[in-house]
């Protein structure tokens, strides 16, 4: 039926490649594009290609920044420069922003390490995070990946080739259930798992 529409089932099949847009929602999805007028059309597209024009990964961190403008991380004299959490991916590092328990930096993997995915050390910014703790000196580095068999792997990963720098390394506390994401973790959750983090 959708193909007998040309357009819609072009809608539809762009949608479908957007990651996190269940198969379920896909048509009220493509219903709210196609009930919004000219005008949002147009201003929703204008901040699409302005975003993807304007925003790029830190050098640094690999957080999103506005090129234009120094990373608001990296570039913030408050804030711990010898403190670094590592996180898997953006997601997680807006959850401990929103526990508000943590002033240092952070860098961003980008996923975890996952074979069965197809996913090694070297597709995450795993030797920029070496670079950046070699470059800075003796650190602390908590590692605040998901508590995951990748998450877990990837962990142990960095810290194997960290162990002959002079940094202290810590994880997250055991409050983080095991098997679970920090994207789905509460305030007072992350708040407690990086108050009592332990080393590693």
């Amino acid at each position: 039926m959708i193909n007998s529409i040309p357009s819609l089932a072009q809608l539809i099949r762009h949608l479908q490649q957007v990651p996190y847009v269940a198969s379920k929602n896909l048509y009220r999805v493509a219903e709210h594009f196609l009930a919004m007028d000219e005008a949002s059309v147009e201003q929703f597209c204008a901040a699409l290609r302005a975003a993807k024009q304007n925003i790029v990964r830190c050098a640094t961190c690999c957080v999103w920044q506005d090129k234009a403008h120094a990373c608001i991380f990296c570039g913030n004299a408050k804030r711990d420069q010898k403190l670094i959490c590592v996180v898997e991916t953006w997601q997680d590092l807006l959850v401990i922003e929103k526990s508000a328990a943590y002033q240092g930096v952070y860098h961003v993997l980008g996923g975890a390490i996952c074979p069965l995915d197809g996913v090694g050390p070297e597709d995450l910014s795993i030797d920029q995070l070496i670079a950046r703790v070699t470059d800075a000196g003796p650190v602390e580095i908590i590692l605040a990946t998901n508590q995951t068999p990748e998450g877990e792997a990837t962990a142990a990963f960095i810290a194997t080739r960290l162990k002959k720098s002079e940094s202290k390394i810590s994880c997250l506390a055991r409050g983080v259930p095991v098997g679970s994401s920090l994207e789905f973790m509460d305030r007072l959750t992350v708040y407690k798992a990086l108050s009592e983090r332990r080393p590693f």
